[in-house]
């Protein structure tokens, strides 16, 4: 069994619009609301490849409901403790030349300690019968990075492989914990590590010494450069398909689904990359966050190259 782990849910609204403009009312020419929060987009994007997962954590209120209902029309298991508050509503925004692609993102979810106490007990009962755990994204106003720290650890302490996706403090505290695998864009490897990350170099120096340091394995991907992926004893590069992009919403926890399929499967971890990055492909041909077609996702699987890197 694949848990997901998703304490911040969220629906995505993406508009697309011909420009961003302060101080005008703009008109999008296409809307569409779709799933957000990045284990939950995994989930979803596993659901859409036909594989089953069960999906914890908080949310609440009519947009909590969707988020459940969207996730169950792709078959997944949804065990969400219902908070005070609402589930988040994120704005994307995306301009019709595909050149600009901007985020506004809430807080709304109001979570109370009986609340953490209930979902603890409820992950901790399903840990013995987990293959794999995915968690990460951001947290709930009031709860602190170390959420992270303590849940890695529970599934740590039963042998559960956990993929980890978080930025700045909230991947700090989950690395304390040696998740299994890690998946950071340039943009948090850098601010993680404290210097930039120029090149494929940098980025694999910077993974050897995550591994050195927590014993995890880190995916690094690079939007149009493709990805790293930094394995305790191999690396690989991995170009990017060339796609005509509509919105890259959710390209990244599509990784994070091939990464699970694998290791849920018994799979070399090869297959989960080739497999994450064909999936990450077809996510960026919808407009929705996380949306894609199988059809697509298998199109392009023959098309992914794992390429040694070293230097």
């Amino acid at each position: 069994m694949i848990i997901t782990l998703t304490a911040n849910t969220t629906l995505d609204h993406t508009v697309v619009i011909s420009a961003l403009e302060k101080g005008h009312t703009i008109r999008a020419s296409q809307n569409t609301f779709s799933m957000g929060g990045k284990p939950a987009d995994a989930s979803f994007i596993l659901g859409e490849l036909g594989v089953t997962s069960h999906a914890l954590g908080f949310a609440a209120g009519t947009i909590g409901q969707k988020v459940e209902f969207l996730l169950r029309t792709r078959g997944v298991t949804t065990d969400f403790i219902q908070v005070g508050g609402e589930t988040r509503i994120n704005t994307i925004i995306v301009t019709e030349d595909g050149g600009e692609q901007t985020t506004i993102t809430t807080s709304t979810l109001e979570v109370s300690p009986a609340h953490l106490d209930e979902l603890r007990a409820k992950f901790e009962s399903l840990l013995a019968q987990a293959n794999c755990v995915v968690l990460g994204g951001t947290l709930p106003k009031g709860i602190p990075p170390e959420f992270y720290t303590e849940y890695i650890r529970l599934a740590r302490d039963h042998n559960v492989p956990v993929i980890f996706d978080a930025a700045d403090l909230n991947l700090r505290a989950g690395l304390e914990s040696g998740p299994t695998f890690i998946k950071p864009n340039r943009a948090e490897l850098t601010s993680l590590l404290g210097r930039p990350i120029k090149s494929l170099d940098d980025a694999y120096q910077g993974a050897r010494e995550i591994y050195q340091q927590h014993g995890t394995s880190s995916v690094m991907t690079f939007g149009d450069a493709g990805a790293l992926a930094v394995l305790p004893d191999k690396a690989w590069r991995i170009p990017a398909i060339p796609v005509d992009v509509v919105s890259a919403g959710g390209a990244g926890d599509a990784v994070l689904a091939g990464l699970a399929y694998a290791i849920d499967r018994g799979e070399p971890i090869e297959n989960g990359l080739r497999l994450g990055i064909a999936a990450a492909s077809a996510v960026c041909l919808t407009l929705g966050t996380a949306d894609c077609r199988r059809a697509d996702v298998e199109r392009f699987l023959p098309q992914v190259e794992l390429i040694p890197f070293t230097i």
